[in-house]
């Protein structure tokens, strides 16, 4: 690996602009919402019988986009019911985007939001120093497990925080996307961080069988468009390789081989497929169910 070469979590301001793209270029987000709004119902439906209050925990709550559709499911199917919503976010800027679009929604009668600066591994510490451990209906990991240091240990722990009939959802990359096939072959030739693992859905549903965790999985089909990727120079295109490859400026500072080689695999069956002309690598996403 190329000395020149470092991570793309090092330069902050470019990890935000790459990932904004990401999510420009792909359609994460819609496929996420389309989850929410056909598969959800069905899995919170009995989270909170015989109760007068929801207890839902988000961990990596980010700037609150997802978890405000969820709470929306939640409100229908609970329309009686107090809320109590806290979430565990570390980055202050997107807790304070998080609080302005709280402000600025409508449809939030009698839903509490708490926010907590730390990171789940901080919050874990926290929570086990109290005698008394909260317990929780739903609690959602959207994702996030990539930043995680041990992910049995985690998984263990907010399981053991669900009340009775109480689930968990986690959202990460499928082992069946091109994210998957990108990290096992070239990962070990990429600069390696502190702050994010390779781990997809293959990983997790392994862990909780181990662990004896019954779960769900589904699986459900997304796309990024990485066109710009294979027109050189482009910015976007070099963008778009810097988040795929976790690099800063990856064009620029990879070994010519290493470039070539991922260009080339980028365009493959199996990372990608091709479809009007674009390039569209395979984004899928899991969302698996934990329950009680």
């Amino acid at each position: 690996m190329a000395s020149s070469m470092r991570s793309l979590f090092s330069d902050h301001g470019r990890y935000v602009e790459a990932f904004r793209l990401f999510l420009a270029n792909s359609t994460e987000h819609q496929c996420m919402q389309n989850f929410i709004e056909e598969k959800l119902p069905g899995i919170i439906a009995r989270i909170g019988d015989t109760k007068s209050g929801i207890n839902i925990l988000s961990i990596g709550g980010g700037a609150g986009e997802i978890d405000l559709q969820i709470i929306s499911k939640v409100r229908a199917q609970y329309p009686e019911s107090h809320i109590n919503n806290e979430v565990v976010e570390p980055n202050p800027e997107q807790i304070t985007k998080y609080k302005e679009r709280v402000a600025t929604a409508s449809n939030l009668k009698n839903v509490k939001f708490a926010w907590h600066q730390e990171t789940s591994s901080e919050y874990q510490s926290r929570i086990m120093e109290k005698k008394e451990l909260q317990k929780w209906n739903f609690i959602h990991m959207i994702q996030m497990l990539y930043y995680v240091k041990d992910i049995p240990a985690t998984l263990k722990f907010f399981h053991s925080l669900l009340d009775t009939k109480g689930k968990i959802l986690i959202i990460l990359v499928s082992g069946i996307s091109g994210w998957d096939k990108l990290w096992k072959k070239y990962g070990s030739r990429l600069p390696q961080n502190d702050l994010c693992l390779y781990v997809s859905s293959s990983d997790i549903t392994q862990t909780l069988e181990t662990l004896g965790i019954k779960y769900e999985c589904f699986e459900l089909l997304s796309t990024m468009d990485i066109s710009d990727c294979f027109v050189e120079g482009n910015e976007n295109g070099e963008l778009l390789l810097d988040f795929l490859t976790e690099t800063c400026h990856f064009s620029k500072t990879a070994p010519p081989d290493l470039k070539a080689e991922i260009i080339e695999d980028l365009q493959r069956p199996g990372f990608s497929v091709k479809e009007r002309g674009k390039i569209l690598f395979q984004n899928h996403l899991s969302f698996i169910v934990v329950e009680a």
